[in-house]
């Protein structure tokens, strides 16, 4: 297994030089800034094991506010995407059943994510691909109060496909390379 450090800093990498660089999440660059964001690399495969993990991430949430946003790294055991994707099902699931309802929101994010009817080799699929499978968790009041100041929130999808689509599978490809060679976040 990579070291976890190189795992963070990989993906700490791609919310820098891809998510901030690029706007993919205009609200990306404030937390950055603020250094809000919790990178969490989960040393589990088992299921069980990672959702315990996911778990005590939402608590650490709970109790340190200055943490805005967790991306959930998961290095190992998730690869596929169909795999990956039944457990960020689960994970929403299991949000409801500890009471985490409109306090968290999950957004998913995996090397092979490929849109529902989409071909895998679209370049709109970049918009959420990362280095490892990450389950980010957002705060949902945050989130309402970031969209709130944002003009037509509901035009970022369409902007970044877009954005994606003219950049091209390769551009992206070599990004995500990038950071995963990438010992600092200097540009």
């Amino acid at each position: 297994m990579l070291e976890q450090q190189q795992i963070q800093q990989a993906t700490a990498n791609w919310v820098k030089q891809v998510i901030m660089k690029y706007n993919i999440c205009p609200f990306a660059r404030r937390e950055i800034e603020k250094d809000s964001i919790r990178y969490h690399v989960c040393q589990y495969q088992a299921m069980d094991q990672v959702l315990e993990d996911f778990i005590v991430e939402c608590q650490r949430l709970d109790k340190q506010p200055e943490i805005e946003t967790c991306l959930f790294i998961l290095p190992q055991g998730y690869e596929g995407f169909y795999p990956y994707l039944d457990l960020v099902d689960i994970a929403n699931d299991l949000l409801v059943e500890q009471g985490y309802e409109g306090t968290y929101q999950l957004a998913s994010f995996h090397p092979d994510y490929c849109f529902d009817g989409e071909p895998m080799d679209d370049a709109a699929n970049y918009t959420n691909r990362s280095p490892y499978p990450t389950i980010h968790i957002i705060r949902e009041e945050g989130m309402a109060i970031a969209l709130a100041s944002y003009d037509e929130p509901e035009s970022i999808p369409e902007r970044n496909i877009s954005f994606c689509r003219r950049k091209g599978s390769d551009f992206f490809e070599q990004k995500l390379k990038q950071c995963q060679h990438l010992d600092t976040d200097n540009d």
